[in-house]
């Protein structure tokens, strides 16, 4: 794929292209859906620089480094997926397809994170570090992003390994968090209900 021009002016009426060539409002389901993969994919960038150029680098942050980064190409194979709907009269395209495999190695991540974490007796709030602050930030819009997938799917049907994809990588996301406290040796914030509605003093 070559991009030699940015701007096109489909989008001054509020229309774009997907990747059939098919014109549509910016505001249908199927923008939002890989819009909102796309801005999860922007979000865990800054993430990655964060790990990455972290003051005292360490080999378990390199490796996490190389996930996300594993990460951000699923992402964005899932994005040209949902801008490929396979409609019958439409010209057939082949993006890169995200398969049970990469599930697998999620949650095959996600058991190793946790065996150096206790167990949790109450949720805990984000915070405590800049790390562990944008793992949620990433786990939130991640969710959001399998929102609107779903709410897509009731319209035009998606893969089920795109939904099941995105509903493993929010868990990722907190278990991580989790994770860079530990390592990081952040004690975590529990969320206190009894403090709910106390006045500050």
């Amino acid at each position: 794929m070559r991009l030699d021009k940015i701007y096109t002016k489909i989008g001054d009426k509020g229309h774009t292209l997907l990747a059939t060539g098919s014109k549509v409002s910016k505001a249908s389901l199927r923008i939002d859906a890989y819009g909102t993969v796309d801005e999860l994919n922007s979000n865990l960038g800054q993430l990655k620089d964060s790990v990455k150029n972290y003051k005292n680098p360490r080999d378990d942050f390199k490796k996490i480094d190389k996930q996300i980064l594993t990460i951000q190409h699923e992402l964005f194979n899932i994005g040209a997926e949902l801008a490929t709907p396979q409609k019958e009269g439409q010209q057939k395209m082949n993006p890169t397809f995200i398969a049970k495999m990469s599930v697998t190695r999620l949650e095959l991540e996600i058991d190793a994170f946790n065996q150096s974490l206790e167990p949790l007796s109450n949720f805990v709030l984000p915070g405590g570090h800049l790390l562990n602050s944008n793992a949620h930030i990433n786990r939130c819009i991640c969710r959001r992003a399998e929102r609107a997938v779903i709410k897509l799917d009731q319209e035009e049907p998606i893969r089920e390994e795109i939904k099941i994809y995105l509903n493993r990588l929010s868990d990722w996301f907190f278990v991580l968090g989790r994770y860079l406290s530990k390592k990081l040796e952040v004690e975590e914030i529990l969320w206190q209900q009894k403090l709910s509605g106390t006045p500050p003093k």
